[in-house]
């Protein structure tokens, strides 16, 4: 008994600290990278370009084919029959049933393509980096979808904390105003009117956890949790110090080295040089070495396997050479539509420029914007706490009403909820303007 009381206090004390763990902004990310389905497919396609390099780059070394066959005739045959006198050999056709047995090794050495196989390894490196390019940028556009949910979990638990405030503040003055009216000095009214408020601020407060639960479950799933249960997050040190924000222009020239997505058009753009002239290759003659070695064996003739296989036995050496003269245009337009792809990769290289700099442009005057926000509501959140504290003295030594005295207190929780939510836009601004910088997000 006391061995199994030891064991379910330690399970059930492993099962609490697991649901204790919180989770950091960068344990979220690194979750998400490994696990999300997206970025896992996107792995596989720059494997792919991986071995589709390791294809290109033996693609010089000569092939190698073996060959062995066995057949069985019935009917008219040639046959070789031996002169006992002379002991030469004639031939003549019999009906009769025979089988025969071949063998052979051939190779083919590429000598000449037309420049066609560095092209084709020079093209298949650069779609290699281009799709590493591919999934950098995968994982980066996780990185923002998950750095946007987890600070909508903080903004809601936050807010959650604001009501739990105002809740609490609303059954303090509705405890002072029963015990007025226990003592005649409150109308029956004004409690029925503290108890509604109590009430009221209470459903903020469910509201409030529900908003943070379902911002909880949304982050959960983005990142790939099985089940959101025993799943929270650790409360960052937020110091928040509003800093000069970099011109736009400045973070674009910088986001052109270091942006993903820049980088796989680039590659992808290099590389339709090659492949117009994998295209023009075709119009160069083709050179190859080729070679065999060979033997038979045949029934019909009277002499052992061995013997027939070492008689018959035959080697080849020799050169091929393709020379093409017309192939109903086939080849002008394969290099017509790569130089039109050409020109698409260069469109697509600049129109990924624009929307770089217009992302840019939106999340500096977004930054900007909750700046000033932030600014405002923050000196209105002062300005509004130092008001209701102003009015609870008052409300307390009966110089205001209870209307009055709520309208300070919604006031105050309205300029706290503006305050929350311009701090949380400027961080999230900011974070943007880092990850354009190179700034990993944390």
């Amino acid at each position: 008994m006391k061995i199994k009381s030891i064991l379910v206090i330690l399970v059930c004390g492993c099962a609490s600290l697991q649901a204790q763990e919180r989770w950091t902004l960068r344990q979220c990310i690194d979750y998400a990278i490994e696990h999300n389905i997206d970025i896992r497919r996107t792995a596989n396609d720059a494997e792919q370009s991986a071995v589709e390099v390791n294809t290109a780059k033996w693609a010089r070394l000569p092939n190698l084919d073996g060959r062995a066959g066995q057949n069985w005739n019935w009917g008219r045959t040639q046959t070789a029959i031996k002169n006992e006198d002379t002991g030469d050999y004639s031939t003549v056709y019999v009906n009769t049933s025979s089988n025969g047995t071949n063998m052979s090794l051939s190779t083919s050495i590429p000598v000449f393509t037309g420049l066609q196989i560095p092209n084709q390894y020079a093209l298949a490196k650069l779609n290699l980096k281009a799709a590493i390019a591919d999934l950098e940028k995968a994982k980066e556009d996780i990185s923002i979808n998950i750095a946007s949910a987890y600070l909508q979990v903080l903004f809601n638990e936050e807010l959650h904390q604001v009501a739990l405030g105002q809740a609490q503040l609303s059954k303090e003055q509705y405890d002072r105003i029963y015990r007025l009216a226990e003592i005649g000095k409150a109308s029956p009214a004004e409690v029925a009117e503290a108890k509604s408020r109590v009430a009221q601020d209470e459903m903020n407060v469910v509201q409030a956890l529900n908003n943070y639960k379902l911002a909880l479950l949304d982050l959960s799933q983005l990142i790939e949790l099985e089940t959101p249960e025993g799943f929270a997050l650790a409360a960052p040190a937020v110091n928040l110090e509003l800093a000069s924000l970099t011109p736009p222009d400045e973070i674009f020239q910088t986001a052109l080295v270091n942006k993903p997505s820049i980088q796989a058009a680039r590659f992808r753009l290099e590389g339709s040089k090659h492949n117009i002239r994998i295209a023009q290759s075709n119009f160069y003659p083709q050179l190859s070495l080729n070679g065999s070695l060979g033997t038979n064996y045949y029934s019909t003739i009277d002499r052992t396997f061995s013997q027939q296989m070492s008689d018959n036995f035959s080697k080849y050496v020799g050169f091929n050479l393709s020379v093409p003269i017309f192939n109903r245009l086939a080849t002008r337009n394969r290099v017509r539509t790569a130089r039109l792809q050409r020109e698409n990769y260069a469109l697509q290289l600049d129109n990924t420029k624009k929307i770089l700099y217009k992302e840019i442009q939106q999340a500096w005057y977004k930054a900007t914007a909750a700046e000033s926000q932030y600014t405002s509501s923050h000196t209105a959140a002062l300005a509004s706490e130092e008001s209701f504290k102003l009015m609870s003295e008052k409300y307390e030594n009966g110089k205001a009403n209870a209307v009055e005295y709520n309208e300070a207190k919604q006031n105050l929780m309205k300029a706290q909820s503006d305050e929350l939510q311009a701090k949380y836009d400027y961080l999230f601004s900011t974070k943007i303007l880092d990850f354009y910088k190179g700034i990993p997000i944390e």
